[in-house]
């Protein structure tokens, strides 16, 4: 197992109304292509499993806004084992840099029951690091996150602009492997977030499709919203 090439990217967020996903497809749809791996309704699932730590550091690093500050989450998409990765997500400068391993599905069963995975110095980087979180800081699964994304894909400048909807929270950890699990909405009704993410430069004529009145960037945070609402 190897850890994927970490590279700082920007990432702009904004609450964007239920009205305007159609619009904005409607936009990107001509422009630039969606991402290979959607499904035939255009999209997929994605579910996290996400950490913290016993006094809850990365909760209240998220609501005081510290920089930096990292997360750790594993991910799977459409409730399918089949790919299953570990995420360090880290946060500085207005930027955010993702790192990240493959695990096995004995891994993730271990690690959803706050075990620690045994010979650490054969681990991949980022899994080390969640290893000496969980030894040190006692970091463990604490809720799942599940959104229905759209993602559209551009090459130049290694754009995606995401439409995340239905996102929602459970705090059932044991069950973040089954197919379907038992969740609640966290967002006020109609509301959605609209994602831009790219590295050196977000070409004029995406920027331009994206305009909507009113429209406002946001500190949003999926981990943070779905932790609030189950705490």
């Amino acid at each position: 197992m190897t850890d994927t090439a970490p590279n700082f990217r920007h990432e702009l967020k904004y609450l964007i109304q239920s009205v305007h996903v159609p619009l904005l497809r409607s936009r990107l749809e001509h422009l630039i292509p969606l991402d290979k791996n959607v499904s035939p309704s255009g999209g997929y699932t994605i579910r996290s499993l996400y950490f913290d730590n016993y006094d809850n550091r990365c909760y209240w690093e998220n609501e005081n806004g510290t920089d930096p500050r990292e997360k750790f989450r594993i991910r799977i998409y459409n409730g399918s084992t089949d790919r299953i990765r570990l995420e360090c997500k880290r946060k500085e400068r207005g930027k955010t840099l993702k790192s990240s391993c493959p695990l096995t599905l004995e891994q993730t069963q271990q690690l959803m029951a706050g075990k620690v995975l045994p010979h650490m110095e054969c681990q991949p980087a980022v899994l080390q690091k969640l290893t000496r979180e969980m030894l040190l800081s006692r970091m463990r699964p604490v809720v799942i996150v599940e959104y229905y994304r759209i993602p559209y894909v551009y090459k130049n400048g290694n754009v995606r602009i995401t439409l995340d909807t239905q996102i929602s929270a459970c705090d059932d950890i044991q069950s973040f492997l089954n197919p379907s699990i038992l969740k609640r909405p966290v967002m006020p009704l109609g509301q959605q977030l609209l994602e831009v993410k790219y590295d050196a430069y977000l070409p004029d004529f995406i920027y331009r499709s994206l305009q909507l009145e009113n429209l406002r960037q946001t500190a949003f945070s999926k981990y943070y919203i779905c932790r609030k609402i189950m705490r």
